[in-house]
């Protein structure tokens, strides 16, 4: 086929769009979003180049498009964007943009199964107590033009909150970008729990120990105000012109979200990644541990303490039991309780035990 016989890459263009916009209207993530662009984006484009109309390309043509992916790519990356091109042609089959899914019979490279990184709950324990002492402080308060005073409440309202954001990361087993859009009317301290919007836009219920409620009533007792008041004072000039002094009318909105910055508005995951990286190393914890860590630790340490693996699957919100047995094999305590309660060679008995005259 002829570039002048393929399909204009515009009309490919418009579908990609099309089915993102679809996506993003059934709530998939914004990460998912982005990669699909990624993956999509790339392949078109690839097709382009050489000519060949994508609402039809033969068989051949998709293996060497992948053998080309995975040249500079790994099993994972070219699972994903196999994964990505499948779903936009079952969209472009379903609106009569393409005749079929020519990647339906495309086998999905096999990947390789690592285990996810966990924390001890010593080192848990580590990463609160960093937070705690208002460790790796933003450079940002000490640039901020407040008086030493003031400075310092509001590193004291930092680390308050930071205390917060870990431990309800760690007892509700949150993802990062959950953790970040959590809002005052999200939680239900009395009761211990917490209102998740995960992928989706599926909500669920996750529970909140008491160490987790008692750091978040410090924080919206005594340092979200503080966090808050930053806001308002940003606002003030701003606000000027109003009869009542009322700040601008994004702030109602902004003033929903649970964790605040320094600057009194929403905490969002990019800065919550950049706390955590900084905790991470105030703690001396590995590299590698990341946000997510938390929750793969706040899994595993449930099954170690015995807990349902039902139960763990709709704390974390997963669809399938299958994506949870993974914490199964990383579980050394639960592994260990299970041999050492089932295998009828696990313990010495008494004919085990050397005589005591030898």
């Amino acid at each position: 086929m002829t570039p002048e016989t393929a399909a204009p890459a515009s009309s490919a263009a418009e579908a990609v769009e099309s089915f993102l916009r679809t996506l993003s209207a059934r709530g998939s993530s914004p990460n998912t979003l982005r990669s699909y662009r990624t993956g999509l984006e790339a392949y078109v484009g690839w097709l382009a180049r050489n000519g060949h109309d994508w609402t039809k390309p033969a068989r051949p043509v998709v293996r060497a498009y992948l053998a080309s992916l995975s040249e500079g790519h790994g099993r994972r990356t070219v699972g994903q964007r196999l994964a990505a091109m499948r779903s936009f042609y079952r969209f472009a089959t379903r609106e009569g943009l393409a005749p079929g899914n020519p990647l339906a019979t495309v086998p999905t490279p096999r990947q390789p199964r690592r285990l996810p990184a966990v924390l001890t709950v010593a080192q848990t324990e580590d990463l609160i107590a960093a937070a705690g002492a208002g460790s790796g402080g933003e450079p940002t308060v000490r640039d901020a033009g407040h008086g030493p005073a003031e400075s310092e409440r509001l590193r004291g309202a930092l680390a308050s909150r930071d205390v917060a954001i870990v431990e309800t990361a760690y007892a509700a087993g949150l993802r990062i970008g959950e953790l970040a859009s959590l809002t005052l009317n999200s939680i239900d301290l009395r009761r211990g729990e917490v209102r998740v919007v995960g992928k989706g836009r599926k909500e669920r219920i996750s529970l909140l120990g008491k160490p987790a409620r008692a750091a978040l009533e410090r924080y919206l007792d005594a340092a979200r105000p503080i966090l808050a008041a930053q806001a308002r004072t940003r606002h003030a000039g701003a606000a000027s012109h109003d009869a009542d002094g009322a700040a601008p009318a994004d702030s109602d909105l902004r003033a929903t979200f649970l964790f605040l910055n320094h600057q009194g508005g929403p905490l969002g995951a990019r800065g919550m990644r950049w706390r955590l990286e900084r905790l991470r190393r105030a703690a001396g914890l590995p590299q590698g541990v990341s946000p997510h860590t938390l929750r793969h630790s706040f899994a595993t340490h449930l099954l170690d303490g015995g807990a349902d693996l039902r139960v763990v699957q709709e704390l974390l919100g997963h669809e399938s039991l299958a994506t949870t047995q993974i914490y199964t094999h990383v579980s050394p305590a639960r592994l260990r309780a299970a041999y050492t309660a089932s295998h009828p060679r696990a313990r010495l008995t008494p004919r085990d035990e050397p005589p005591g005259d030898v």
